[in-house]
């Protein structure tokens, strides 16, 4: 029994893996829970398939695809913020319209002969083959990320309880709202490192929403959403190293499966 847990850390690779997974969870796991609370969970998935056009265009230009992506991210969470707050839009419309855009643009850019094969890698991932330069950028990260959220902490409770109260005492809801997706783009720029863009929202909503069905507060449903996710980024290396399953997805998957199984439960 001792083997079967102890085995697949044993290797270096499998390490350096958990470490990224514990620094993406815990800032997932926190960012997450106001992502929930926010009701962005669509922009998130949306913030993340922006990163296409500006990772396109930093390889095309010969920059750094990491700057080209948070360029495109940061573009993108301004926009969707902006025209979330018109009234004839929406927000749901603003971030279909913006994210479509952006998405379109990035697959024609795409198209030219000149674009590098390593662009795949972003896109689904490869947290088995993170470097020490992705746990350095992952570390800064995490305590950005939570510096920013505590710091941000009596402000973000304030506008998501009351958006028109916390307006009525002071309480800039623009910046606040700006704030949050300019912090979700952070963690999803870091994030596609080790997941890929289309998994790194497991990490931000699967452990939120099943915090959420154990605690109503927002304090302890921040420090569970943390633990559930470092918990379902272990269960998931287990399960790619004995299941010989992709990495990424198999963590994407035990995350998702928590939620299921405490809904069940909570539902029993």
């Amino acid at each position: 029994m001792w083997h079967a847990l102890a085995d697949p850390w044993t290797e270096p690779v499998t390490r350096r893996a958990f470490a990224e997974v514990v620094l993406l969870g815990i800032a997932g796991g926190a960012l997450g829970c106001w992502v929930i609370a926010y009701r962005l969970s669509y922009s998130a998935e949306s913030l993340a398939h922006a990163l296409l056009p500006g990772l396109v265009v930093a390889a095309l230009a010969g920059a750094p695809l990491l700057l080209g992506g948070a360029a495109g991210l940061i573009v993108a969470a301004l926009a969707v913020a902006v025209a979330g707050r018109t009234p004839v839009i929406g927000h749901d419309t603003a971030v279909a319209v913006v994210v479509t855009a952006l998405l379109g643009l990035g697959a024609l850019l795409a198209l030219s002969p000149d674009t590098p094969a390593g662009l795949q890698g972003l896109l689904f991932g490869d947290v088995l083959g993170v470097s020490d330069t992705d746990l350095a950028l992952a570390a800064a990260a995490a305590v950005g990320i939570v510096a920013a959220l505590r710091i941000l902490h009596p402000r973000l409770l304030a506008v998501g309880f009351d958006r028109a109260s916390a307006a009525a005492i002071g309480i800039a809801t623009g910046p606040i709202d700006a704030a949050l997706a300019l912090l979700l783009a952070a963690a999803l720029l870091v994030a596609v490192q080790g997941l890929g863009n289309l998994l790194v929202v497991a990490v931000l909503i699967a452990p939120a929403s099943a915090a959420r069905l154990l605690a109503r507060r927002m304090a302890p449903m921040i420090s569970i959403s943390a633990a559930l996710a470092v918990l379902g980024g272990a269960a998931g290396l287990y399960l790619s190293y004995y299941a010989h399953t992709a990495a990424g997805a198999s963590i994407a998957g035990a995350l998702v499966a928590t939620y299921v199984v405490l809904g069940a439960i909570r539902g029993a």
